[in-house]
Parts: structure tokens; C-alpha cells; sequence
């Protein structure tokens, strides 16, 4: 836009996301800080919560509207987060796991494993959250970071076969052989064009669902005056949240610097920056103009983000035949980067254990006790 780049999504790394931190310093990469800008949560009619600058003021609304549940919430992904970071020690030892369920149960058991078979409004509301609190905090957040609402998971042969893969760039077919094959893309016939000829048997088809996501980048003036009454220089708001409300055409939107920029976007002097929209399908005219009070440019990108969630779900199998392996099925418990490389990393250690022979190194029980006793 205007010669600069954007990102359109996938872009956020949490500090405990240790192989994508890696991966950022192999790569001689650098963060960006995020555009600074409060949070407001709009549910098609009124803000029914705004961030403010002052961190006791946001301690003692949260209070007021929910009591302690967002320090109860807090307390509940601590623990989730405590327990997912087992699988780095895991990893560091060359541990690996044949199947995405035995992964999840050797990070916290049978419970740990519930999370990804329970949606996550089943879970939370069993763990005694209120529906005010899921609708106006929880649901913001599931909408903007998977585009769905609280109704995704909890989590969220032969030794002598070789293979042959035969591929396209451009116009020439190429074909090679190979001992080890890894797929990385998604088995989904809109996502990747791959077929699997000639095995016995047959390689499981794949019908996972995935869910579409649009995002818009407008360069323009917000009417701010569609999620509050308060005058456009008083609007203070970066990012916009939405609840779950069939009549609302986006999940969010917030402000954004390009790529190639450091610092914070300053304020325009006619209060016109990029912002980034989320939603489900692509803005009509009459909906970007009812968000804005003018704009420059409006640049679409649509993609299909991350599976459709609809738990209990199978994941795919890991080993989809002797020495063919898949890292996409842990999407299904939970779609992001980090567990992309969480899923790589494991493949390639299962792969390499299952060549050598290492029956050892894969599927072991009390894993998490065993490495503390060697400790």
C-alpha cells in the first residue's frame, strides 16, 4: 500500500514461544513493537469495555464488571502455559511422540488431553467462568485470534520402501526418490494438490474444514462515532474487538505501521491511518463507508487461516504410512506457529528415531518424572 508493506496476519510471538524466538535470532531478525492504542470491546451497539492508560484503573473495572475472574482466568492458562512448556524439555532430550493425543496427555494427562476433546465454552464454564465475563473478554479474543467463537477446543511398513514424489515447477514435472517424506502443508484439497497413488493401504483421505478469513487494509479516517458517542478527538481507542453478534460484519480492527517501520505510528494531523479489519467475507462498499469517515485505499487479502473447530475431533495420524509423515494434524488441536514448529520439531525427531531404531526415544510414559528424577 502506497509502497510500504503489511503484515495481514500470523504475526504475533509470545515470549514463551521458544522455537519461534530461535528461529527469529537464526534468521538475524528483529521485533517490531506493536502499534501502541488502547482495547475496546464493542458488541454491535455500544462499548460495553474500554482499556484505560492507568493499569489500577483497568484493575479496578475488571473488579467492578466481572469480580476476580480475570485473575482466576490469569491463574487458569498459567497453569495450561506451565504445562505446554514440558514439551521444550522434552524435545531438548529427543524425546518424540508418534500420534498429536499422545503429545497432548504426556504434557498433563488425561485433563491436559480433555482440553483439546471439550470446546472451550464447555471447559471454561466448568470451571465455573460467567457468561458475561466469556462474552465480553473471552469471545473477543477467540474472534480475533480464530475468526470462530467459544466453540473451538480447549487447547484449540516395509524398512526397504522408498518413495517416489513426482512435482511441478512451472511447466516441467520433475520426480525423485526419497526415503523419508514429510508433508507440511494442509491435506485439504483447497489448500494443497497432493495425491497419494499406489499404497497399501491407502492413505486416509482429509476433509478438515478450514475456516476462511479476510483481511482489509484501509488507509482512512474511523467514524468513530459507530462504536461510541464521543468526538473523534476524544476517541483514543487503537483496537477494536467485537463480541459474538451475527449482525456485526467484522472481528476487529486496529491500526497498523508498515513493516518497515520501528516506532509507533504517530497521530496524523487529519487523524487518517492504515487500519487492519479482520473478517469473515470480503467488506462491501456500504460497510467500509459506514466505518469510515473517508479513505485513501482499501487492499484485500483473503486466505484460509485455521481450521474450522468443532470438538471432539480425531487428529490426523502423524505416520501416514511407514516413513511418511504429516506435521499438519496438530492444527487441529490448535493452530499458530509455534505449534507448527512444535510439530516439525517432533516429526523430524520421530522420523529419525523411527529410522535408527530407537523404540526408546518415542512414546514414553511419565516422561515429565522421569526427566525431573534424572535431574
Amino acid at each position: 500500500m502506497q509502497g510500504q508493506e503489511y503484515e495481514s496476519g500470523g504475526s504475533v510471538i509470545h515470549p514463551l514461544n521458544l522455537h519461534m524466538k530461535r528461529f527469529v535470532k537464526d534468521l538475524g531478525l528483529s521485533a517490531v513493537q506493536s502499534p501502541s492504542g488502547l482495547v475496546g470491546v464493542y458488541n454491535g451497539e455500544t462499548l460495553v469495555y474500554e482499556e484505560n492508560s492507568w493499569f489500577i484503573i483497568n484493575m479496578i473495572k475488571l473488579i467492578w464488571h466481572y469480580g476476580f475472574q480475570s485473575l482466576r482466568m490469569h491463574m487458569w492458562v498459567e497453569d495450561i502455559l506451565d504445562k505446554f512448556m514440558r514439551i521444550y524439555r522434552y524435545q531438548s532430550h529427543d524425546y518424540a511422540f508418534s500420534s498429536v493425543e499422545k503429545l497432548l496427555h504426556s504434557l498433563g494427562g488425561d485433563d491436559y488431553l480433555g482440553l483439546f476433546n471439550r470446546s472451550l465454552l464447555e471447559t471454561l464454564q466448568k470451571a465455573g467462568f460467567s457468561e458475561k465475563f466469556l462474552d465480553e473478554i473471552i469471545t473477543p479474543v477467540m474472534r480475533i485470534n480464530y475468526g470462530q467463537t467459544m466453540n473451538i477446543n480447549g487447547f484449540v511398513g516395509n524398512p526397504t520402501k522408498v518413495y517416489e514424489a513426482v512435482y511441478q515447477t512451472g511447466s516441467e514435472t520433475h520426480s525423485d526418490f526419497y526415503d523419508i517424506v514429510l508433508v507440511a502443508t494442509p491435506l485439504n484439497r483447497k489448500m494443497s494438490n497432493i495425491t497419494f497413488l499406489n499404497f497399501d493401504p491407502p492413505i486416509e483421505e482429509f476433509h478438515q474444514y478450514y475456516e476462511p478469513l479476510v483481511t482489509t487494509l484501509i488507509k482512512g479516517q474511523l467514524n468513530s462515532t459507530v462504536f461510541t458517542s464521543r468526538a473523534l478527538d476524544e476517541f483514543d481507542l487503537g483496537t477494536i474487538l467485537t463480541t459474538d453478534n451475527p449482525d456485526l460484519f467484522i472481528n476487529s480492527i486496529g491500526f497498523v505501521s508498515s513493516v518497515e517501520e520501528n516506532n509507533n505510528p504517530q497521530p496524523k494531523a487529519d487523524r487518517a491511518h492504515v487500519w487492519k479489519i479482520f473478517s469473515a467475507g470480503p467488506l462491501t462498499k456500504e460497510q467500509i463507508l459506514k466505518l469510515f469517515v473517508s479513505y485513501d485505499y482499501a487492499v484485500k487479502r483473503s486466505w484460509l487461516a485455521y481450521p474450522h473447530y468443532t470438538p471432539p475431533e480425531k487428529c490426523p495420524s502423524i505416520i501416514l504410512h511407514d516413513r511418511l509423515y504429516y506435521l499438519n494434524g496438530m492444527e487441529v488441536a490448535a493452530s499458530a506457529m509455534e505449534m507448527s514448529a512444535v510439530a516439525g520439531y517432533n516429526a523430524a525427531l520421530l522420523a529419525y528415531h523411527r529410522w535408527n531404531g530407537h523404540t526408546h526415544m518415542i512414546d514414553q510414559e511419565e516422561l515429565y518424572e522421569k526427566l525431573k528424577t534424572e535431574l
